[in-house]
């Protein structure tokens, strides 16, 4: 079994997020029944903003681009990138949220993966994914507190991520959570602390630790 590793986290070493993503791949990669871990850092290695010519490599477009080595290039990368989310059984995402939803970079990501007739179709009764059977885990990461509070309606991070992978089919979505990053040293340490300790629950829920 594979897993797909991917940080988008601008704080690098400061980052939460990859904090708490590196030690979910630690206690997955232990358990030994994992043959390969695909990293992917998309703020370190950013991946181009979708443009027209970059989405005529996999998107029917209603107007025709003109193919020129750039595009051939970032087509290349296009499928790359589809071909190592489709490759793997377990996708692992360190996903600060920012401004209330995801980091660019990794929305750069989700918009090259989101691919016509490989991830997803159109069809005669609605849009089907086809990328079922693969288990996500979100490390998500939160200044404030949004979890079962009133400030619940503004979390466009987790509810984004949980629609964007159900349109794909996926519907084992699991959220390791630490909130309250921005509200000192204490409060911050224990959203990371609850947040750790409520990984192997997660792993355990889909009968992976």
């Amino acid at each position: 079994m594979k897993i797909l590793h991917i940080d988008s986290s601008i704080n690098h070493d400061a980052s939460i997020s990859r904090h708490l993503s590196s030690e979910v791949i630690k206690q997955l990669t232990g358990s030994g029944k994992y043959s390969e871990v695909i990293y992917r850092d998309v703020v370190k290695n950013e991946i181009q903003h979708l443009t027209a010519d970059i989405a005529a490599g996999f998107r029917p477009l209603s107007y025709t681009v003109t193919e020129t080595a750039f595009d051939k290039s970032e087509q290349s990368l296009s499928q790359q990138l589809v071909t190592e989310f489709l490759d793997s059984d377990i996708i692992v995402i360190g996903a600060p949220m920012y401004n209330f939803s995801v980091s660019s970079q990794l929305k750069a990501w989700l918009d090259r993966i989101a691919q016509p007739g490989k991830t997803f179709n159109y069809t005669s009764s609605g849009p089907i994914g086809l990328a079922g059977g693969k288990k996500v885990i979100v490390v998500s990461a939160r200044g404030g507190f949004y979890h079962h509070t009133p400030l619940q309606s503004m979390d466009f991070q987790e509810n984004y991520l949980a629609s964007f992978f159900g349109f794909l089919g996926i519907s084992d979505i699991g959220f390791i959570r630490a909130e309250g990053a921005s509200k000192g040293e204490e409060i911050k340490q224990q959203g990371v602390s609850s947040a750790i300790a409520s990984i192997n629950d997660t792993l355990q829920k889909f009968n992976l630790a």
